[in-house]
């Protein structure tokens, strides 16, 4: 271990892409156990892979990414006191590494270190088939040695295999809200954890079950994955973005997740000619010439991941760990391909009302299964660049009449970019749109004419709410939807292309713009939400209906009358969970 690393904090590495083309492990130097760390792996290396012809063992067949996970995972210890450093630990690999039927390993590892009696393992699946490969792996492994067979007890019907010694049991259960009862896991595996984020109580869970690292000296969750085949969301956001914080040295003093993530940066992520190019597969796909060959590779995305858009991004996501979202998505709005690239983290509304020098407003919304979309373009003073801001409203009507989608307008909510509206405020969503209009208002931002753009159908209540507060009806326009917002569609594709519109640094938008379906009719581009279906657009086609606005080149009215504004009471912006 280098100086340097000793100044990094705890897990950090960031280096980690360089560990990686180099071949090494990504992960930070983990202080060890050495006497625990070797009975580990000689435990580890005898288990044999129960479905390949001749059993090899794993001192043959496992790479060795996996055991530096291993002993890192099971062994690590702090050189001053002793005592167990990696609570939890976090692995993304792409397909067919053989993580499955590794953590099985793990787990016997696990189950055999462990001298303490009566204590509960879990190996935990999001679905039962991947639970029941986990246990037969487990199991298989356990009666090709007559050795372990005298060691272990397997109880097929409970997926369960007890020490005898200990009484300590390994039970593989499917994930659900019933899994943890009673006594709370010493240690816990999850498998595939990108599946749980679309479950509605998968963070109450995961609380539950990382109670065992509070309650219990050395509780420890260990979760391998691969990407997820949509825009991450709920649990698996949650857990991918702490462990990145952590390897890039932004994760707290002392964090106890260990990341070990098999992806590529950013942008390269984004550079599609890069990643489709077969040469550089091998950096992410640590098992290649295991249980990966690399001409089966190519000819599988050959001849299935290149069927259609929809083929490619589900086949990229699962074999080399792309995100979907922004850059990749089916018959994506031409615009996503920018988006990113045009991020701006200082932009806020505090700041368009700062720097620009007019404001317009696009408003789009549905019923209450909907959400209710609030766009801002601002015109930036100098520069003349047009600076954008979007804000969501969902009534609790949403969470539960769109299931799939509630983790993430959960998470949303917690970044500040949704308000989810109290069940006993039905018009809280109205009020606070209003209370963020009225401060463009005082700032006298908005032009006397074309000022807030609304979709023409059941604004009703949006335009009496905003009369309340000052704005006039010259100020209000309708704006034409579907074909009619075509000029919108294609324009902000070209500034976000040449930079010249920056919006702020907003994960629902990141979403909603990877959601935005694109079709072509005549001479119009179409998108709707009928084209993204069950996944949201509201706050982009708010900024689009901004968008018409902006066009029109607008000059803000620098004298307004705006006693009677201040007059009107004024809705505090709230902010809920």
């Amino acid at each position: 271990m280098s100086a340097t690393d000793l100044d990094l904090p705890r897990f950090a590495c960031p280096d980690w892409w360089q560990r990686i083309q180099a071949g090494q492990t990504p992960m930070a130097h983990v202080p060890l156990d050495e006497v625990r760390a070797a009975k580990a792996l000689a435990f580890f290396n005898r288990l044999r892979l129960p479905d390949i012809s001749g059993n090899p063992t794993m001192a043959e067949a496992c790479g060795q990414w996996f055991k530096d996970i291993l002993v890192a995972f099971l062994a690590s210890a702090d050189p001053v006191t002793g005592q167990q450093i990696v609570g939890e630990l976090l692995c993304m690999v792409p397909k067919k590494n053989s993580k499955t039927t590794y953590v099985a390993a793990l787990g016997l590892t696990a189950l055999f270190l462990d001298e303490s009696p009566n204590r509960q393992m879990l190996i935990v699946a999001p679905s039962h088939n991947i639970s029941e490969r986990c246990f037969a792996q487990a199991q298989g492994m356990i009666r090709l040695d007559p050795k372990l067979e005298a060691i272990f007890q397997v109880r097929d019907h409970l997926k369960s295999i007890i020490r005898r010694k200990t009484g300590t049991k390994l039970n593989v259960k499917t994930f659900d809200t019933a899994i943890v009862t009673g006594e709370i896991p010493v240690l816990t595996i999850i498998d595939e954890v990108h599946q749980l984020g679309g479950k509605a109580n998968a963070a109450a869970v995961m609380q539950q079950i990382r109670g065992g690292g509070i309650t219990r000296k050395g509780g420890q969750v260990l979760m391998i994955t691969t990407q997820s085949d949509e825009s991450p969301a709920g649990v698996w956001r949650t857990e991918l973005d702490k462990a990145r914080a952590i390897r890039a040295g932004k994760g707290g003093p002392a964090p106890v997740m260990l990341p070990v993530l098999y992806e590529f940066p950013q942008e390269l992520q984004r550079d599609q000619e890069y990643w489709r190019e077969p040469v550089n597969w091998d950096a992410i796909t640590p098992n290649m010439g295991l249980s990966i060959d690399r001409d089966r590779l190519i000819a599988d995305y050959r001849n299935n991941g290149t069927a259609n858009r929809e083929a490619e991004q589900i086949w990229a996501s699962q074999h080399l760990n792309i995100e979907i979202g922004v850059g990749l998505s089916v018959d994506t709005w031409a615009g996503a391909e920018h988006w990113e690239a045009s991020t701006d983290a200082k932009i806020s509304l505090a700041a368009i009302i700062a720097r620009c020098e007019v404001a317009v407003v696009g408003i789009d919304g549905g019923g209450l299964d909907d959400l209710l979309g609030l766009g801002v373009i601002g015109r930036e003073k100098g520069s003349g660049r047009w600076l954008s801001w979007a804000h969501a409203w969902a009534h609790p009507e949403v969470l539960t009449r769109r299931k799939e989608i509630a983790p993430r307008l959960r998470q949303f909510a917690q970044d500040g970019d949704l308000t989810i509206v109290d069940r006993d405020d039905p018009t809280g969503d109205v009020d606070e749109l209003c209370a963020i209009v009225a401060q463009l208002v005082a700032a006298q931002l908005l032009p006397e004419k074309d000022a807030i753009g609304l979709d023409p159908y059941g604004i009703g209540a949006i335009v009496d709410a905003l009369a309340r507060i000052g704005v006039t009806g010259p100020q209000m326009t309708g704006i034409g939807q579907g074909a009619r917002l075509s000029p919108a569609v294609w324009g902000m594709e070209r500034k976000l292309k040449d930079r010249t519109m920056r919006h702020a640094d907003q994960p629902m938008m990141q979403w909603v713009v990877g959601n935005a379906r694109a079709e072509q009719r005549g001479n119009a581009v179409i998108i709707n939400k009928e084209q993204a279906g069950k996944a949201k657009i509201d706050p982009l086609v708010a900024l689009f209906c901004a968008f018409m606005l902006m066009t029109r080149h607008p000059q803000a009215a620098r004298v307004q009358d705006i006693g009677k504004f201040l007059a009107a009471p004024i809705v505090a912006m709230r902010r809920r969970a």
